[in-house]
């Protein structure tokens, strides 16, 4: 899905822009506690922990702040209990959105995420109204600039490792797993020499809606919306933005 990339690329700038403001620190903060609390807190021996931690470091969170949020959440000082909870529903022109989020409170999380859909043009659903339109996968992305071998060499590797598909789109791999293998692709590309910028679970789209213009104007101002809430982790959608919208949007902000 080429809009999937360059839609994971406005959401990486926006990332950056958060941190700024320490938006992202929360959200980072919240996986960590949600994966300690599944699989310890070891991140050698619990992936989505390292994952987190990476991600952590990624928006520039100190280390310090890093290891209290995995002492807090191991029982170290008093943590927050937070628990996952995934919405669905329609955005503006009837595209699919399918949202996570970490909570400690699901009343409030889902007074605010509705309010967000209908104030913006959407509707949240019941669950599973969408969620069949969604596969789970692994992602995995590799920056381009890390890996100079060239992209033949990349699909090699990444085959070799069982991966499912690659695309190379704004200066990035993005390689596509199964849910059960990602963590040994993952493994099998570090082990190749290939650095790792991000893994992840992801939820790809069977199809998806192109967008122009205005329309992407309004799916963008609900996704936004939904971002900038502390409780909200990810946003997926079935929609693609060309390039050429893609620029105008950008040229916006």
């Amino acid at each position: 899905m080429s809009g999937h990339s360059k839609w994971a690329n406005i959401k990486h700038k926006k990332a950056k822009a958060d941190a700024q403001r320490g938006a992202a620190f929360t959200k980072v903060a919240r996986e960590i506690s949600v994966a300690v609390k599944q699989g310890g807190p070891d991140p050698e021996s619990n992936f989505r922990l390292r994952m987190a931690v990476q991600a952590a470091r990624s928006v520039n969170m100190p280390s310090d702040s890093i290891q209290r949020a995995i002492k807090r959440a191991a029982g170290d000082g008093e943590a927050e209990n937070y628990e996952e909870v995934v919405y669905e529903g329609y955005g503006p022109h009837g595209v699919a959105l399918m949202v996570e989020a970490t909570t400690d409170n699901r009343n409030r999380t889902a007074s605010d995420v509705r309010y967000l859909f209908s104030r913006h043009g959407g509707n949240l659903g019941e669950a599973g109204c969408v969620g069949w339109m969604f596969q789970r996968k692994g992602e995995i992305t590799v920056e381009e600039s890390t890996f100079k071998q060239g992209e033949d060499e990349m699909m090699l590797i990444a085959m070799d490792a069982g991966a499912e598909d690659l695309k190379l789109e704004d200066g990035s791999y993005t390689i596509t797993t199964s849910m059960e293998e990602l963590d040994s692709v993952r493994k099998a590309l570090e082990a190749a020499g290939v650095e790792v910028a991000s893994a992840n679970l992801v939820r790809l789209p069977s199809t998806v809606v192109t967008l122009g213009l205005r329309e992407a104007q309004s799916i963008m101002k609900l996704v936004d919306a939904l971002d900038d809430h502390d409780d909200i982790q990810h946003v997926f959608g079935n929609f693609d933005i060309p390039d050429d919208v893609l620029e105008q949007l950008e040229e916006e902000e």
